[in-house]
């Protein structure tokens, strides 16, 4: 009886045990993940890609009467509606993409259970797919810029940094509560709840000026924080100094990211029985 050759898939040892070459060889599967996340975001919906305009400029409304005309919240010196949206679209791209991925092993459980391939594609699509929502709502940023008058500057360089801080920080939540999820389904419930607690955390409807100066270094461990403040000065030219937050954010969101790529690593091998 002669030996047939086998592969034996086994978890790699190592405190974030990443098979960098594996990832590679199924790269093609993952961009197919990531355009079927696009596709069925906007598959039998009325207005399609709209919503990722409706969203943001819904609430850029509502927070500029609330906050804005009656509460007389500050902006940096800029119109508060353009204010509110800048910030309401970084934000949005995170808090969307954080709750997708944290869903996403629970919703692609037949592709968990019944086929082999890295499983951190699962998480990490709708973050990528994200950008793309992010983009269409700054369609709409770019025609309020001109409606009120704000030029182009040097700052708009900025943007892909600022936005793949953004995307670093939502794969670290995101990977984190997906893991989280499979083993404990409270963490469905959580979610929306960490999602609105989180947005009053950050600077969306005021600017970080308004925290004390001696808790602001504190303040911007919160990765949203230096993301927004940048991203407003990027695109609104404040005159806020946003390095040494963006600094502080980008820290603490690769740390967010590394820790949860490693928890999502050891746990991975009991994904398909528990779910």
């Amino acid at each position: 009886m002669t030996d047939k050759p086998f592969l034996e898939i086994a978890p790699r040892k190592g405190f974030i045990a990443i098979d960098w070459r594996e990832l590679w060889t199924f790269r093609d599967l993952f961009m197919f993940l990531v355009w079927r996340d696009i596709i069925v975001r906007y598959k039998q919906t009325v207005l399609g890609a709209a919503w990722a305009i409706l969203q943001p400029l819904t609430a850029m409304l509502i927070f500029t009467l609330f906050f804005g005309k009656l509460a007389k919240i500050p902006s940096d010196g800029v119109p508060y509606p353009l204010f509110s949206y800048s910030g309401l679209i970084i934000w949005t791209f995170f808090s969307h993409s954080m709750a997708q991925a944290s869903g996403s092993l629970i919703s692609d459980e037949r592709l968990v259970t019944k086929v082999y391939f890295p499983r951190l594609f699962i998480p990490l699509a709708p973050v990528l797919s994200g950008v793309v929502d992010f983009g269409i709502a700054f369609l709409l940023l770019a025609v309020m810029l001109f409606v009120y008058g704000v030029g182009l500057n040097v700052n708009l360089l900025a943007i892909p940094l600022v936005v793949a801080i953004a995307a670093i920080a939502a794969s670290g939540v995101g990977i984190w509560l997906s893991a989280l999820n499979i083993k404990y389904r409270d963490f469905r419930y959580v979610i929306p709840f960490l999602t609105q607690l989180w947005m009053f955390a950050s600077p969306v409807v005021y600017p970080a000026s308004m925290v004390p100066e001696r808790w602001r270094s504190f303040y911007a461990i919160n990765p949203l924080v230096g993301v927004i403040e940048s991203f407003r000065w990027s695109v609104l030219g404040t005159e806020v100094n946003p390095w040494p937050g963006l600094l502080v954010s980008a820290t603490s969101a690769m740390i967010i990211f590394i820790s949860g790529v490693a928890y999502f690593k050891r746990t991975e091998r009991f994904f398909a029985d528990i779910i």
